[in-house]
């Protein structure tokens, strides 16, 4: 080997081992890269070592349901922050205006310290205000968000600069849903796929680099919770828009609708993600239960395999999830039933295997709406729940098997009558990065070394 050889090897190798990894994974949008609730890194633990993880970094932060993306040196949250002698209404279904500023915040994913931030004024007219809910999503110099409210932004990633921007609101001439914007939106080449609402424009398609419409497709009286999704089926690329009126497939190009099926979610609470397994595609919620439809495999098509009949969130008798999207895999559905069961259903038939609250009640009583967020690793999943605490655990058709736990974060939103963490963690960097509504934590979840 050359000597100029033998330098560049070392510096490459120097690079790879020292610091952030450059093959470590990125989290830059809602349920991962792939959006699939899947995280590919190597070289995590097998479990929690005594005293819990390392803690890289602690950042205080304000209010928030939305969960972090992470990029490279870059971690971007968004949060709220109150105007001053302002106070959220004790009852969280008043829809009364309180004062306040949404942030968009840049992050030094070494530390933690803010890099930079995105201020606007912006006042709350919806049920439960405390704060965004959509993850912010990251492509090349751009980050994408949205708030609460409808405020649609293009952020430059260096510097925060403005790009463009989108008030759904006045653009659309609709008012925020009761629980505010929530579909996280979904960027398909230069397409940036949003739940926006009114007559025609359920979905619409913006121009990501300048934030024009390019489509606009679907009514309903509510566009719901969900976010877009899309999935290769029947020889097409679907977009899957789940509205609290039905299931429907478009062509992500052009919004022309390919299928619709019915599926009333009753109050509008559709919201979790859409998940296909095969040709079926799964949807749940809170008081109507499931559907369970079979996608055509030469053709963009769908005809229903079972469905709950019976609306009931107490007496359930498939999977009534509130936020909690499910994971499927080997002809099994794992996800959080409306209080709090975590469920094992049968994908074929719905039929229910098992289910245990050990994964998120802290007394094993039921608890309306209570949820864990669902993640796999390898063979195993990482499930955080709404008490702050990240477990490991295998999910199988046999059992719910605990592995390991530890508590991350305090529960300190109080909105539903109880302390609460209800914001979707980000896995990269073999670490994981959560938050509630004081704090951002970036937790080291790497095998040490040696």
């Amino acid at each position: 080997m050359q000597p100029n050889s033998a330098l560049r090897l070392l510096a490459i190798s120097g690079v790879l081992f020292c610091g952030t990894p450059l093959l470590a994974d990125d989290w830059p949008q809602w349920l991962g890269p792939n959006r699939d609730s899947i995280w590919r890194e190597t070289g995590i633990v097998e479990e929690f070592p005594a005293g819990g993880p390392p803690i890289r970094w602690r950042t205080g932060i304000g209010q928030g349901y939305s969960g972090p993306a992470v990029v490279g040196n870059r971690v971007f949250v968004t949060d709220r922050q109150l105007a001053p002698g302002v106070q959220n209404p004790q009852d969280p279904f008043a829809r009364s205006e309180v004062r306040g500023f949404e942030r968009v915040l840049c992050l030094n994913e070494a530390d933690g310290k803010e890099v930079w931030k995105y201020e606007y004024e912006c006042p709350y007219t919806i049920s439960y205000p405390a704060g965004p809910r959509t993850t912010p999503l990251v492509r090349g110099d751009k980050v994408f968000t949205l708030g609460a409210e409808g405020n649609l932004l293009c952020l430059g990633v260096q510097t925060g600069s403005l790009i463009w921007s989108r008030d759904l609101k006045k653009d659309f001439g609709i008012p925020a849903p009761l629980w505010g914007f929530s579909g996280n939106p979904l960027l398909d080449g230069n397409r940036l796929i949003c739940l926006v609402g009114g007559k025609g424009s359920v979905a619409v398609a913006f121009d990501g680099e300048t934030g024009q419409e390019l489509w606009r497709a679907l009514t309903a009286a509510e566009p719901g919770y969900s976010s877009p999704v899309i999935f290769e089926a029947g020889a097409k690329r679907q977009l899957i828009i789940w509205d609290p009126e039905a299931a429907n497939s478009l062509d992500p190009e052009t919004g022309n609708l390919y299928w619709s099926v019915p599926f009333k979610s009753g109050s509008g609470m559709s919201i979790a993600t859409p998940r296909k397994l095969g040709n079926e595609l799964f949807f749940t919620t809170f008081y109507s239960g499931s559907l369970m439809l079979r996608l055509n495999p030469t053709q963009p098509a769908a005809t229903s395999i079972w469905q709950t009949l019976k609306t009931n969130e107490k007496d359930t008798t498939h999977l009534n999830a509130v936020m909690c999207t499910p994971f499927l895999e080997a002809g099994c559905i794992y996800g959080v039933c409306s209080y709090g069961q975590l469920r094992c259903l049968k994908a074929d038939s719905g039929e229910r295997v098992w289910e245990t609250l050990q994964a998120t009640t802290p007394d094993g009583k039921p608890v309306r709406w209570g949820n864990a967020f669902i993640v796999k690793n390898g063979e195993r999943f990482f499930l955080f729940n709404e008490k702050g605490d990240l477990i490991i655990a295998k999910l199988s058709p046999r059992q719910y098997e605990e592995i390991s736990r530890v508590h991350l974060l305090d529960p300190v939103n109080t909105l539903p009558g109880r302390g609460v963490v209800w914001s979707h963690p980000a896995f990269a960097h073999r670490c994981v990065f959560a938050r509630n509504d004081k704090e951002i934590i970036c937790v080291n979840l790497a095998l040490p070394r040696g």
